[in-house]
């Protein structure tokens, strides 16, 4: 399976983080070895001081696809769930700098922490669903599709022209704005709407 992730999706993170607003999405990915099921742990890495959390909601793609029509692209997937999108921002920083790849800053081990997911029904109205990320019991990152700048279905098109998509695959559809540290003890819990589908310990 690929985790395919969506950067700077929602303007006002791209303009916090001093990034330009994209004119297309723009498309990372992670490693299977990246994904963190089941509630479980996530352990501080020892190659950075500043890893922030970056609170996205997440689809998994139900049938196999290539060259998806914007118009077809729902049949695509089915189930929505919340994830953390972790980054050594430090290091990205360093890359950035440099000009190179920020894989080591994103794509590690653990990196792409994924919750319960739900089926999407026909009364979730994919433009409007409100999601947020608490951490230690305190609201810290909050955000609603209708702040997208490119939709689940234009992002499913969009993605498999240059890959195809498999079931099973998770796409991460980008960070509202609220990024920020985390640290050993910190508690994070993500909901959609108001149910907690996600909580896990920083260890």
């Amino acid at each position: 399976m690929k985790i395919i992730c969506v950067g700077r999706n929602y303007a006002d993170h791209a303009k916090e983080l001093k990034n330009e607003v994209p004119s297309e999405p723009v498309i990372f990915m992670k490693p299977k070895n990246a994904l963190l099921q089941n509630n479980h742990p996530f352990y501080y890495p020892e190659f950075t001081d500043n890893l922030h959390y970056e609170c996205e909601l997440v689809l998994r793609i139900s049938k196999n696809g290539k060259h998806i029509q914007e118009k077809f692209a729902d049949k695509y997937y089915d189930q929505i769930g919340i994830g953390i999108d972790f980054t050594a921002r430090d290091l990205q920083e360093k890359q950035k700098q440099k000009g190179l790849p920020w894989e080591i800053a994103k794509s590690f081990d653990n990196s792409a922490v994924v919750g319960q997911f739900i089926p999407i029904t026909p009364e979730l109205d994919k433009k409007d669903i409100n999601f947020c990320l608490y951490k230690n019991k305190t609201l810290v990152q909050q955000g609603n599709t209708k702040d997208l700048l490119f939709s689940f279905d234009y992002l499913v098109a969009y993605i498999s022209k240059f890959f195809t998509l498999n079931i099973g695959d998770l796409v991460f559809t980008g960070t509202p704005a609220g990024v920020g540290p985390v640290e050993i003890g910190d508690t994070l819990e993500g909901f959609i709407e108001n149910d907690s589908l996600l909580e896990f310990m920083i260890k």
